[in-house]
C-alpha cells in the first residue's frame, strides 16, 4: 500500500502562496456572482417561459413543470450531483496528492461549461439546464480542493485572517466584472446588441474570467503530498480514492465534535445559499424590481462585502470566530424577516437590506471555513473539506427545492422566505452547544488563543 511523503514547508514561500490562493477566489467569484446570483436565475427563467408559449409547464424529461420553478429544480438536481462527486473529488486529492492538478481540471471544466451560455437562446432551456449542472459540478469540487489548501498555507492563528481575506477578494474580484457587466447592460443599445446578447454575453465572459485568472494559482500553489506508488495507475487512484473516502467517513464517528459542526454549518447555511441563489429572481417576480436595480443591488453587496468580510474577520481576531458568527446568524434572521414584508417596488428598502446583508455575508462563509479548517485531521484535508461542501449543497438542496416545491404549488416567493428564519435559529442554536476548544483537541490540532 502506497505511503503518504509530506513535502517541507518553505517558510519564506508561504505568504506568496496566500496571494496565489486568494486569485482563485477572485477567479470564480465570477460564477457565484455574475451567473448564480444575477443574470442565470432570471434570464433562465425566461427563456422557460417563452417557451411554455402561454402555457402553465414546459416538459421537463417528461414531467410538467413551471417554468417559474424550473430554475429552483435545476439547483436542486445540481446540488444532488455535486454530493455524489464532491467526496470523490477530495478523496481523490488527498489520495494522489495532485490537489493542484485536480482543482485546475475540475476549475476548466466549470469554466468552458460557462462560456457555452452563449448558446443558450431561442427556447434553449434544457441546454441552460444540462449546462448549469456541468458548470455548478466543476465549481463545486474545485472549491472543495481549493479549501483544503487552506491549513497548508496558513497557520493556526493566521486562518480566520486568510480565510476572511480569500473571500474579501472574491467579492472585489466577482464586483468589478459585475460592474463590467452592468455597464455592458445599461449600454446594451447603444452597443448594438440585444438585451439577451448582452446577458449571454456578460455569462460567457464570467467563465473566461474564471479561466484567466485560475492560471495564477495554478503557477503559485503547490503540492504538499505526494504518494510513493500507485499514482501513477489511474484507475488504482481513483479505486484507492473510494476506498480512503469509506474509511473517512467512518472515522468521522471518532470525531462527533466535527459531525455536529458540519450538521450546524448545514443548518444555517441553507440560508446563507437560499438567500446569495433566489434573491435575483425575488426581486425580480415578487418585488418587481427591474434587472437595473436588481444588478445595482448586488453590485453594492459584492464592493461592501469586500469590507464585511474584513471587518468580520478582524472581530474573529479579538472576540473569537465562533462568537462572531453567532452574531453573524442573528443578523441574518433580522434580515430574512424584513426582507418578507418588503413592498412590491420598494428599491430604496431593498438597497438597505442588501447592505445588511453584505455585512454578514461574507463573515459567515469565511470564518465557518476557518473553523472548520482547526476540526480537521491532519493530512485529510480535501476529504474533510468535501464533506463540508456537502453541509454546503446539502443546504442549497434543501432550501432550492423547498422553493422549487412552494413555486409549484403557490407560486409565491414570500411563502418560501419563512423556513429561512427556522434554519438560521436552528443553525444558532447547534454551533452555540459546540464545545470548540474540545473539537479542535479532538482532531489532533492546537487549539487557537481565540477560536
Amino acid at each position: 500500500m502506497a505511503t503518504q511523503q509530506v513535502v517541507p514547508d518553505s517558510l519564506p514561500d508561504r505568504r506568496r502562496e496566500q496571494r496565489g490562493w486568494y486569485f482563485y477566489d477572485w477567479a470564480n467569484s465570477a460564477f457565484p456572482t455574475t451567473v448564480l446570483t444575477v443574470f442565470l436565475g432570471p434570464y433562465l427563467t425566461r427563456i422557460a417561459e417563452n417557451a411554455a408559449r402561454g402555457r402553465p409547464y414546459v416538459d421537463v424529461l417528461w414531467f410538467d413543470v413551471r417554468p417559474s420553478a424550473y430554475y429552483s429544480f435545476v439547483v436542486g438536481a445540481a446540488a444532488v450531483l455535486q454530493i455524489v462527486l464532491m467526496p470523490v473529488a477530495g478523496a481523490l486529492a488527498d489520495h494522489t496528492g495532485r490537489k493542484k492538478e485536480l482543482m485546475g481540471a475540475f476549475a476548466y471544466l466549470g469554466a468552458g461549461a460557462t462560456v457555452c451560455f452563449w448558446f443558450v437562446s431561442d427556447g434553449r432551456y434544457l441546454l441552460g439546464g444540462a449546462l448549469f449542472l456541468i458548470a455548478n459540478l466543476g465549481f463545486a469540487a474545485a472549491f472543495v480542493i481549493y479549501n483544503s489548501f487552506l491549513p497548508d498555507i496558513s497557520t493556526a492563528d493566521e486562518r480566520d485572517g486568510v480565510s476572511a481575506r480569500g473571500w474579501g477578494f472574491g467579492y472585489l474580484g466577482g464586483g468589478l466584472l459585475l460592474a463590467v457587466h452592468l455597464a455592458l447592460f445599461l449600454g446594451h443599445e447603444s452597443l448594438g446588441v440585444s438585451e439577451g446578447e448582452a446577458v449571454r454575453i456578460s455569462l460567457s465572459s464570467a467563465g473566461l474570467w474564471w479561466a484567466g485568472f485560475t492560471i495564477v494559482p495554478m503557477l503559485r500553489l503547490r503540492n504538499r503530498h505526494t504518494l510513493t506508488s500507485g499514482a501513477g495507475n489511474a484507475g488504482r487512484a481513483v479505486t484507492g480514492s473510494f476506498g480512503q473516502l469509506g474509511r473517512t467517513v467512518r472515522e468521522l464517528r471518532r470525531y462527533p465534535l466535527t459531525l455536529a459542526f458540519l450538521v450546524a454549518y448545514l443548518i444555517y447555511n441553507d440560508g446563507v445559499q437560499t438567500v446569495i441563489s433566489f434573491s435575483a429572481i425575488y426581486a425580480d417576480k415578487e418585488l418587481g424590481l427591474g434587472q437595473t436595480e436588481r444588478i445595482a443591488a448586488i453590485l453594492m453587496v459584492q464592493f461592501v462585502a469586500f469590507g464585511g468580510a474584513l471587518l468580520l474577520g478582524r472581530l474573529a481576531a479579538s472576540y473569537g470566530a465562533k462568537r462572531v458568527v453567532m452574531v453573524a446568524l442573528v443578523g441574518w434572521v433580522a434580515v430574512v424577516g424584513v426582507a418578507y414584508f418588503l413592498p412590491r417596488g420598494a428599491a430604496l428598502p431593498f438597497f438597505a437590506l442588501g447592505f445588511a446583508i453584505a455585512i454578514v455575508m461574507g463573515g459567515t462563509q469565511a470564518l465557518s471555513r476557518s473553523l472548520f479548517s482547526h476540526l480537521i485531521p491532519a493530512g485529510k484535508e480535501a476529504e474533510y473539506y468535501s464533506l463540508y461542501e456537502i453541509s454546503d449543497k446539502g443546504s442549497t438542496f434543501l432550501g432550492s427545492f423547498v422553493l422549487g416545491v412552494a413555486l409549484q404549488m403557490t407560486d409565491s416567493y414570500r411563502l418560501g422566505i419563512v423556513s429561512l428564519v427556522v434554519f438560521f435559529l436552528l443553525g444558532l442554536v447547534a454551533l452555540g452547544a459546540i464545545n470548540l476548544p474540545r473539537a479542535v483537541r479532538a482532531a489532533g490540532n492546537p487549539v487557537p488563543e481565540r477560536i
